[in-house]
Protein backbone atom coordinates (compact mmCIF):
# COMPACT_ATOMS: atom_id res chain seq x y z
CA UNK A 1 0.00 0.00 0.00
CA UNK A 2 1.42 3.49 -0.61
CA UNK A 3 -0.50 6.47 0.76
CA UNK A 4 -2.56 9.12 -0.90
CA UNK A 5 -0.64 12.38 -0.02
CA UNK A 6 -3.06 15.55 1.16
CA UNK A 7 -1.92 18.05 -1.12
CA UNK A 8 -1.85 21.23 1.05
CA UNK A 9 -0.63 23.65 -1.50
CA UNK A 10 -3.19 22.25 -4.10
CA UNK A 11 -6.05 22.82 -2.02
CA UNK A 12 -4.99 26.42 -0.41
CA UNK A 13 -4.56 27.01 -4.29
CA UNK A 14 -8.40 26.41 -4.75
CA UNK A 15 -9.30 28.03 -1.57
CA UNK A 16 -7.34 31.41 -2.10
CA UNK A 17 -8.82 31.82 -5.68
CA UNK A 18 -12.09 32.30 -3.79
CA UNK A 19 -10.30 34.17 -1.21
CA UNK A 20 -9.51 36.82 -3.52
CA UNK A 21 -12.74 37.02 -5.42
CA UNK A 22 -14.60 37.51 -1.94
CA UNK A 23 -11.92 39.85 -1.04
CA UNK A 24 -12.73 41.68 -4.46
CA UNK A 25 -16.65 41.69 -3.41
CA UNK A 26 -16.20 43.15 0.40
CA UNK A 27 -13.26 45.97 -0.88
CA UNK A 28 -15.52 47.12 -3.01
CA UNK A 29 -18.01 47.39 -0.64
CA UNK A 30 -15.58 49.43 1.09
CA UNK A 31 -14.73 46.95 3.28
CA UNK A 32 -10.91 45.98 2.70
CA UNK A 33 -10.11 42.86 4.65
CA UNK A 34 -6.68 44.21 6.88
CA UNK A 35 -4.76 42.41 8.51
CA UNK A 36 -1.91 43.24 11.05
CA UNK A 37 1.19 41.06 12.12
CA UNK A 38 3.22 42.04 15.39
CA UNK A 39 6.92 40.63 14.82
CA UNK A 40 9.50 40.84 18.17
CA UNK A 41 12.48 39.70 17.62
CA UNK A 42 14.70 38.08 15.30
CA UNK A 43 13.58 34.43 15.55
CA UNK A 44 14.27 33.39 12.02
CA UNK A 45 11.36 30.96 11.59
CA UNK A 46 8.97 33.40 12.49
CA UNK A 47 10.40 35.94 9.85
CA UNK A 48 9.70 33.06 7.51
CA UNK A 49 6.08 32.61 8.67
CA UNK A 50 5.39 36.40 8.80
CA UNK A 51 6.53 36.91 5.48
CA UNK A 52 4.44 33.90 4.14
CA UNK A 53 1.68 35.43 5.52
CA UNK A 54 2.31 39.15 4.11
CA UNK A 55 2.86 37.32 0.94
CA UNK A 56 -0.84 35.74 1.47
CA UNK A 57 -2.99 38.94 2.16
CA UNK A 58 -0.70 40.82 -0.92
CA UNK A 59 -1.27 37.67 -3.60
CA UNK A 60 -4.83 37.89 -2.39
CA UNK A 61 -5.85 41.31 -2.33
CA UNK A 62 -5.80 42.04 1.50
CA UNK A 63 -4.78 45.10 2.98
CA UNK A 64 -1.73 43.96 5.41
CA UNK A 65 0.45 46.03 7.65
CA UNK A 66 3.31 44.26 9.53
CA UNK A 67 4.77 45.93 12.28
CA UNK A 68 8.77 44.45 12.69
CA UNK A 69 10.07 45.41 16.48
CA UNK A 70 13.26 44.62 18.21
CA UNK A 71 13.39 42.26 20.84
CA UNK A 72 13.99 44.81 23.45
CA UNK A 73 10.51 46.41 22.74
CA UNK A 74 8.76 46.80 25.94
CA UNK A 75 5.97 45.09 27.32
CA UNK A 76 3.67 48.19 28.11
CA UNK A 77 4.80 49.71 24.17
CA UNK A 78 3.10 46.17 22.57
CA UNK A 79 0.24 46.41 24.44
CA UNK A 80 -0.08 49.99 23.47
CA UNK A 81 0.59 49.21 19.65
CA UNK A 82 -2.13 46.36 20.11
CA UNK A 83 -4.66 49.02 21.32
CA UNK A 84 -4.08 51.01 17.89
CA UNK A 85 -5.03 48.56 15.82
CA UNK A 86 -8.16 47.29 18.16
CA UNK A 87 -9.55 51.14 17.13
CA UNK A 88 -8.41 51.04 13.75
CA UNK A 89 -11.00 50.78 11.47
CA UNK A 90 -8.95 49.51 8.64
CA UNK A 91 -8.06 46.74 10.64
CA UNK A 92 -9.77 43.46 10.80
CA UNK A 93 -7.69 41.38 12.01
CA UNK A 94 -4.48 41.16 14.31
CA UNK A 95 -2.42 38.45 14.88
CA UNK A 96 0.72 38.30 17.34
CA UNK A 97 3.98 35.91 16.18
CA UNK A 98 4.59 33.79 18.73
CA UNK A 99 7.09 33.06 20.63
CA UNK A 100 7.70 36.57 21.94
CA UNK A 101 10.86 37.26 24.22
CA UNK A 102 10.96 36.44 28.10
CA UNK A 103 10.18 39.80 29.38
CA UNK A 104 6.83 39.54 27.40
CA UNK A 105 3.74 37.50 28.95
CA UNK A 106 2.23 36.16 25.92
CA UNK A 107 -0.79 35.93 27.67
CA UNK A 108 -1.56 39.16 28.60
CA UNK A 109 -0.61 40.61 24.86
CA UNK A 110 -3.29 37.75 23.76
CA UNK A 111 -5.75 39.02 25.71
CA UNK A 112 -5.59 42.44 24.77
CA UNK A 113 -6.48 41.88 20.84
CA UNK A 114 -10.40 42.64 20.78
CA UNK A 115 -11.91 38.79 20.15
CA UNK A 116 -13.51 40.29 17.11
CA UNK A 117 -10.08 40.92 15.98
CA UNK A 118 -8.58 37.23 17.22
CA UNK A 119 -8.71 35.55 14.05
CA UNK A 120 -5.88 33.38 15.28
CA UNK A 121 -9.07 32.29 17.80
CA UNK A 122 -6.21 32.06 21.10
CA UNK A 123 -8.43 34.87 23.27
CA UNK A 124 -9.53 33.36 25.78
CA UNK A 125 -12.98 34.46 25.04
CA UNK A 126 -12.30 32.40 21.19
CA UNK A 127 -10.64 29.68 23.37
CA UNK A 128 -13.30 28.87 25.81
CA UNK A 129 -16.28 29.28 23.08
CA UNK A 130 -14.55 26.95 21.23
CA UNK A 131 -15.89 23.99 23.68
CA UNK A 132 -19.22 25.12 22.60
CA UNK A 133 -18.40 24.85 19.43
CA UNK A 134 -19.16 28.62 18.62
CA UNK A 135 -16.59 30.76 18.73
CA UNK A 136 -15.91 33.51 16.34
CA UNK A 137 -12.89 32.12 15.24
CA UNK A 138 -10.83 29.20 15.43
CA UNK A 139 -7.29 28.65 15.67
CA UNK A 140 -6.10 28.07 12.38
CA UNK A 141 -3.69 25.21 12.09
CA UNK A 142 -6.73 23.20 13.37
CA UNK A 143 -9.26 24.54 10.98
CA UNK A 144 -7.03 23.79 8.25
CA UNK A 145 -6.23 20.12 9.43
CA UNK A 146 -10.34 19.72 9.44
CA UNK A 147 -10.45 21.02 6.22
CA UNK A 148 -8.11 18.57 4.68
CA UNK A 149 -9.51 15.35 6.28
CA UNK A 150 -12.69 16.88 5.29
CA UNK A 151 -11.77 17.55 1.65
CA UNK A 152 -10.46 14.25 1.22
CA UNK A 153 -13.55 12.65 2.38
CA UNK A 154 -12.10 11.22 5.40
CA UNK A 155 -14.47 9.98 7.64
CA UNK A 156 -14.86 11.04 11.39
CA UNK A 157 -17.99 10.23 13.19
CA UNK A 158 -16.80 7.32 15.08
CA UNK A 159 -13.67 7.23 13.68
CA UNK A 160 -10.52 6.52 17.13
CA UNK A 161 -8.15 9.37 16.90
CA UNK A 162 -5.03 9.96 18.49
CA UNK A 163 -3.35 13.62 18.75
CA UNK A 164 0.06 13.18 19.61
CA UNK A 165 0.86 17.35 21.01
CA UNK A 166 -1.34 19.04 23.46
CA UNK A 167 -0.09 22.32 23.11
CA UNK A 168 -3.33 25.15 23.42
CA UNK A 169 -2.09 26.47 19.90
CA UNK A 170 -2.48 23.53 17.79
CA UNK A 171 -3.06 20.03 19.61
CA UNK A 172 -6.07 20.53 22.11
CA UNK A 173 -7.76 22.88 19.43
CA UNK A 174 -7.63 20.06 16.85
CA UNK A 175 -8.58 17.66 19.69
CA UNK A 176 -11.63 19.34 20.32
CA UNK A 177 -12.62 19.58 16.47
CA UNK A 178 -12.52 16.58 15.90
CA UNK A 179 -14.45 15.84 19.37
CA UNK A 180 -17.23 17.99 18.15
CA UNK A 181 -16.85 15.62 14.93
CA UNK A 182 -17.78 13.16 16.74
CA UNK A 183 -14.41 11.06 16.44
CA UNK A 184 -13.16 9.39 19.59
CA UNK A 185 -10.26 11.39 20.80
CA UNK A 186 -7.21 9.96 22.65
CA UNK A 187 -4.20 12.94 23.14
CA UNK A 188 -0.96 12.31 23.99
CA UNK A 189 1.32 13.96 25.22
CA UNK A 190 5.38 13.87 26.01
CA UNK A 191 4.56 11.58 29.24
CA UNK A 192 2.31 9.21 27.98
CA UNK A 193 3.09 5.67 27.91
CA UNK A 194 3.86 3.69 24.94
CA UNK A 195 2.71 5.82 22.41
CA UNK A 196 2.72 3.08 19.81
CA UNK A 197 -0.42 1.42 21.72
CA UNK A 198 -2.44 4.24 20.76
CA UNK A 199 -1.22 4.94 17.44
CA UNK A 200 -1.82 1.83 16.35
CA UNK A 201 -5.17 1.64 16.84
CA UNK A 202 -6.12 4.99 15.55
CA UNK A 203 -7.62 5.57 11.73
CA UNK A 204 -6.68 9.18 12.06
CA UNK A 205 -2.74 10.15 13.68
CA UNK A 206 -2.26 14.06 14.21
CA UNK A 207 1.00 14.40 14.82
CA UNK A 208 2.31 18.10 16.58
CA UNK A 209 5.06 18.10 18.45
CA UNK A 210 7.99 19.40 16.84
CA UNK A 211 9.89 15.89 17.22
CA UNK A 212 11.35 15.09 13.64
CA UNK A 213 10.98 11.61 12.54
CA UNK A 214 8.36 10.63 15.92
CA UNK A 215 5.95 8.46 14.00
CA UNK A 216 7.29 5.29 12.22
CA UNK A 217 5.73 2.72 10.20
CA UNK A 218 5.56 0.66 12.89
CA UNK A 219 2.97 3.22 14.80
CA UNK A 220 0.61 3.33 12.11
CA UNK A 221 -2.21 1.07 11.20
CA UNK A 222 -2.52 -0.25 7.57
CA UNK A 223 -4.35 2.25 5.23
CA UNK A 224 -4.77 5.23 8.40
CA UNK A 225 -4.46 8.74 7.96
CA UNK A 226 -1.50 10.75 9.05
CA UNK A 227 -1.29 14.29 9.38
CA UNK A 228 1.91 15.55 10.11
CA UNK A 229 1.44 19.65 12.14
CA UNK A 230 5.18 19.15 13.27
CA UNK A 231 8.43 21.39 11.46
CA UNK A 232 11.72 20.74 12.20
CA UNK A 233 14.84 20.29 10.13
CA UNK A 234 16.79 17.03 9.31
CA UNK A 235 20.66 16.82 9.28
CA UNK A 236 20.99 18.17 6.26
CA UNK A 237 19.15 21.24 7.01
CA UNK A 238 16.03 20.07 5.10
CA UNK A 239 12.24 20.95 5.98
CA UNK A 240 10.57 17.63 7.91
CA UNK A 241 7.82 16.65 10.15
CA UNK A 242 6.81 14.75 13.17
CA UNK A 243 6.32 11.76 10.62
CA UNK A 244 8.85 9.44 8.76
CA UNK A 245 7.22 10.66 5.79
CA UNK A 246 8.97 7.44 3.44
CA UNK A 247 8.36 4.62 6.05
CA UNK A 248 4.92 5.77 6.84
CA UNK A 249 3.87 6.19 3.16
CA UNK A 250 4.17 2.61 2.30
CA UNK A 251 1.65 1.71 5.26
CA UNK A 252 -0.72 4.72 5.66
CA UNK A 253 -3.78 5.54 3.38
CA UNK A 254 -3.77 9.31 3.21
CA UNK A 255 -0.42 11.27 4.40
CA UNK A 256 0.46 14.98 4.48
CA UNK A 257 3.98 16.20 3.20
CA UNK A 258 6.07 18.86 4.69
CA UNK A 259 6.39 21.17 3.84
CA UNK A 260 3.69 21.20 1.31
CA UNK A 261 0.64 19.95 3.69
CA UNK A 262 -0.50 21.74 6.48
CA UNK A 263 0.86 24.80 6.28
CA UNK A 264 -0.02 25.99 3.24
CA UNK A 265 -3.33 25.19 4.80
CA UNK A 266 -2.87 27.44 8.06
CA UNK A 267 -2.07 30.66 6.34
CA UNK A 268 -5.48 30.16 4.05
CA UNK A 269 -7.35 30.06 7.29
CA UNK A 270 -6.01 32.83 8.49
CA UNK A 271 -6.87 35.17 5.25
CA UNK A 272 -10.56 33.50 5.54
CA UNK A 273 -11.08 34.37 9.10
CA UNK A 274 -9.27 37.92 8.30
CA UNK A 275 -12.52 37.78 5.63
CA UNK A 276 -14.85 36.29 8.39
CA UNK A 277 -13.97 39.58 10.68
CA UNK A 278 -14.62 42.07 7.93
CA UNK A 279 -17.54 40.53 6.58
CA UNK A 280 -18.56 41.37 10.44
CA UNK A 281 -17.52 44.37 10.34
CA UNK A 282 -19.72 45.37 6.79
CA UNK A 283 -22.73 43.92 8.70
CA UNK A 284 -22.59 40.49 8.05
CA UNK A 285 -22.36 37.44 10.25
CA UNK A 286 -19.12 35.95 8.77
CA UNK A 287 -21.56 32.69 6.79
CA UNK A 288 -20.92 34.18 3.59
CA UNK A 289 -17.48 34.99 4.09
CA UNK A 290 -15.98 32.50 1.35
CA UNK A 291 -17.55 29.99 -0.94
CA UNK A 292 -15.68 27.42 -0.33
CA UNK A 293 -14.97 24.94 -2.92
CA UNK A 294 -18.05 22.75 -3.67
CA UNK A 295 -20.34 25.66 -2.55
CA UNK A 296 -18.97 25.36 0.65
CA UNK A 297 -19.58 28.45 2.69
CA UNK A 298 -18.43 29.60 6.33
CA UNK A 299 -21.55 28.70 7.95
CA UNK A 300 -21.51 25.08 6.51
CA UNK A 301 -18.07 24.72 6.92
CA UNK A 302 -18.67 25.78 10.69
CA UNK A 303 -21.62 23.17 10.73
CA UNK A 304 -18.94 20.25 9.36
CA UNK A 305 -16.62 21.69 11.99
CA UNK A 306 -19.28 21.38 15.37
Amino acid sequence: MTARIIDGLLLSQQLRAEVAERTAELTARGYQPGLAVILVGNNVASQIYVRNKIKACNDNGLYSVYDCYTDDLTEADLLTRIGVLNSDPKIHGILVQLPLPPHINAYKIIEMIAPEKDVDGFHIANAGALMTGKPLFRPCTASGVLKMLEYQGIPLAGANAVVIGRSNIVGKPIAMLLVQADATVTICGRKTRDLAVHTRSADIIVAATGKRNLVTASMVKPGATVIDVGISRDDDGKLCGDVDFASVREVAGYLTPVPGGVGPMTITMLLISTIEAADRAAGGNGCDCTRLSGGLCSTRLQTLLI
